[in-house]
C-alpha cells in the first residue's frame, strides 16, 4: 500500500484505486472498503476503512470517517479520524473535527473544527501542518 513504505501519497487518478466513485454519483449509508478510493460524488453516512480514502475536490461528504490516510481536496461535514495521516489540501473545505498522528493543511483550506494530534512519534512535530523532522536541539546558554 502507498505511503507507507515510501512515503509517498497516492495521487488522484491514481491507477492503483480498488474503486472510483464518480461525481454522478450518490451514496446513502455505511461504506466499508480495502485498498483505495477516490470519491469524488456525493456520500452522507460512514465510512470506515483501513486503507486510504481519496476526497476528490468535486466530493461534497457529510459523513463520519475512520479510514488509515484520509485526503481530502473537496468538501466533508464531519469528523475524520485517521490512523495514520489526513491532509487538507488547497481546494478542501472540511467542516468538523480531524484527529490523527499526522496532520498536514495546506494554504487554501476551510477548516472549522478542532484538531487533535495523537499517537506522536519521534521525527513527527506536533503542529498542524508541520510533518518534518524535529529540530536539532538548541545549544544551553
Amino acid at each position: 500500500m502507498f505511503g507507507k513504505k515510501n512515503g509517498k501519497m497516492p495521487a488522484p487518478g491514481s491507477s492503483d484505486l480498488s474503486a472510483f466513485i464518480d461525481e454522478a454519483s450518490e451514496i446513502d449509508g455505511k461504506y466499508t472498503f480495502r485498498g483505495t478510493v477516490m470519491l469524488n460524488g456525493k456520500f452522507k453516512g460512514e465510512i470506515i476503512s483501513n486503507d486510504t480514502l481519496i476526497i476528490g475536490e468535486k466530493a461534497v461528504v457529510n459523513a463520519s470517517i475512520r479510514a488509515g490516510i484520509v485526503l481530502i481536496n473537496g468538501e466533508v461535514v464531519g469528523n475524520v479520524l485517521a490512523s495514520e495521516r489526513v491532509e487538507l489540501r488547497g481546494t478542501a473545505r472540511v467542516f468538523g473535527d480531524v484527529e490523527a498522528p499526522v496532520v498536514v493543511v495546506e494554504e487554501g483550506v476551510v477548516f472549522e473544527g478542532n484538531c487533535r494530534m495523537t499517537g506522536h512519534t519521534a521525527g513527527t512535530s506536533t503542529a498542524a501542518g508541520a510533518t518534518s523532522e524535529s529540530p536539532a536541539p538548541r545549544p544551553k546558554r
